[in-house]
């Protein structure tokens, strides 16, 4: 992206608060003139943060922030080319329709026969031309959002900040909203940034996507790449319905996942390197194997189903749910993993079906981690303090360092013990973050001082479960740790 097409930039932004506690870590990002951008993620992630900084509602604690390449990091939020319009609309209440949209006109005195011009054209644009001489308390929610644009607007910003202004409305008229801001953007030319928490919203409107996670982007794209090719789990997980699965590269379009070998078209991985595969439950061909017959592979009970020497796979429908336009059901697989799929056709649970997925709808993503790291010191006694606690380890190990020694530390992910009890507990946490992976969970496990540890577990835990951890000796792995030219190089002992 040329400086030339970028009206906004956001330099290596990140936001601390007086608690200590960090809002965005160093954030980076680049609007072009004119685009509809939406910056999206859960509850928490520093989405509104980001727009507070960008609108100067709140100011950075480190990094830039560059409208049409003037720095306006600590310019105050009337001097900046932007208007904002909030969840709330913030409509004053003893102002009619027409007042609340001239509010900011009469504050620049502007002539009265120019600012009738503009609101009237404003009010049109928002499809609200016969509302100009009425309570805004007696507008229903979805006209009270028009009001908010259309005095947000009036301006003529050159960016507009929309900070979840849709939250408050029922579903329909949400629906119905999407259409008219993109129509009005379209209408407008100038540049949008939508803040929501609602990944159907954010793939309907965008032209691109920024994906937010704990004060951190994870993916910018437009809608088709974030949806097609996430760049790692929490994306495939946020972003729609997914099956994200355990896999091997076998080698350049070669991967193995549910115990079996199937082509596809990635690359660059290397071979037999441990990666995630992310496939959507509308691309899976789902058909039935009959009352007893054995399908052969080279015939299609179903021309739905592709031709060719596709890799099968075979279950039985568990789960089985009429969603609107489509069915979302549970396939157990022969196996023992399960696969959540969508069709347009009903198969009763108990059914038992043949899937079957193309290779060019598996995703490959490299995986974020590969076991627990942490970096720790040698203890007298076989022990090795890391978490801000002391652990022990085997004899063989310890016997290799002496205390005070610096050492790094694996654990793998299935060897972390969780506790219903957190005093059980060596260390104590709450469970942060569930993926389902086929055939276990993958969680996330916030300790108390704010740690974070990754845990294999054929156990069902709920988001927010406070857990106690516990580490077995013989599942603790030490490494020598060397340090050359501050540079930090880890060996097994």
């Amino acid at each position: 992206m040329t400086k030339s097409q970028s009206i906004i930039e956001v330099n290596h932004v990140s936001k601390q608060f007086e608690d200590g506690t960090y809002a965005l870590h160093d954030v980076s990002l680049q609007v072009k003139k004119g685009e509809f951008v939406t910056i999206l993620g859960p509850s928490g992630c520093g989405k509104t943060t980001l727009l507070r900084c960008i609108a100067g509602f709140q100011v950075a604690s480190s990094g830039d922030i560059l409208l049409n390449g003037e720095d306006v990091t600590d310019m105050p939020p009337h001097m900046r080319p932007v208007n904002t319009v909030f969840q709330k609309y913030a409509l004053f209440p003893h102002l009619n329709v027409f007042e609340n949209v001239a509010f900011g006109l009469k504050l620049k005195g502007v002539e009265k026969t120019e600012m009738i011009r503009r609101v009237k054209k404003a009010l049109k644009m928002v499809a609200m031309s016969d509302y100009e001489y009425r309570n805004v308390d007696s507008l229903s929610g979805g006209q009270q959002q028009r009001v908010a644009i259309a005095r947000a607007i009036i301006n003529e910003p050159e960016v507009l900040l929309l900070d979840e202004p849709l939250a408050a409305l029922d579903r329909k008229m949400r629906a119905d909203m999407q259409i008219e801001l993109r129509e009005m953007h379209k209408k407008l030319g100038i540049t949008f940034i939508y803040v929501t928490h609602d990944q159907e919203e954010a793939l309907t409107l965008s032209d691109r996507i920024v994906v937010m996670r704990e004060g951190r982007i994870q993916q910018i794209g437009t809608p088709t790449d974030i949806y097609n090719e996430p760049q790692n789990c929490f994306v495939a997980h946020f972003i729609g319905e997914s099956n994200i699965l355990d896999a091997t590269m076998i080698r350049d379009r070669r991967v193995k996942f549910c115990e079996q070998e199937f082509d596809c078209i990635d690359e660059g991985f290397g071979e037999n390197t441990e990666v995630d595969v992310v496939i959507r439950p509308e691309d899976i061909y789902i058909w039935r194997k009959g009352d007893g017959i054995q399908w052969a592979e080279d015939v299609d009970p179903d021309d739905r189903v592709p031709k060719g020497n596709f890799t099968r796979l075979y279950g039985t429908v568990t789960t089985c749910i009429f969603k609107g336009v489509h069915y979302e059901m549970t396939v157990q697989t022969d196996n023992g993993y399960e696969l959540e799929v969508q069709d347009y056709h009903m198969f009763a649970v108990g059914e038992n079906v043949g899937l079957l997925v193309k290779p060019e709808d598996i995703q490959v993503m490299k995986k974020e981690r590969l076991c627990n790291t942490f970096r720790g010191v040698m203890k007298e006694g076989n022990k090795v303090e890391f978490l801000d606690a002391d652990w022990e380890v085997t004899e063989r190990m310890a016997e290799r360092f002496q205390p005070g020694e610096e050492v790094d530390i694996e654990v793998d992910f299935g060897r972390i013990n969780l506790q219903d009890d957190e005093d059980d507990g060596v260390l104590s946490g709450e469970v942060h973050f569930i993926l389902y992976k086929g055939d276990h969970y993958h969680l996330t496990v916030r300790t108390d001082d704010g740690d974070d540890l990754f845990v294999d577990t054929n156990d069902i835990w709920d988001d927010g479960d406070r857990v106690g951890i516990k580490i077995a000796a013989s599942w603790i792995r030490l490494y020598k740790t060397e340090k050359t030219n501050d540079e930090t190089i880890s060996k097994q002992a």
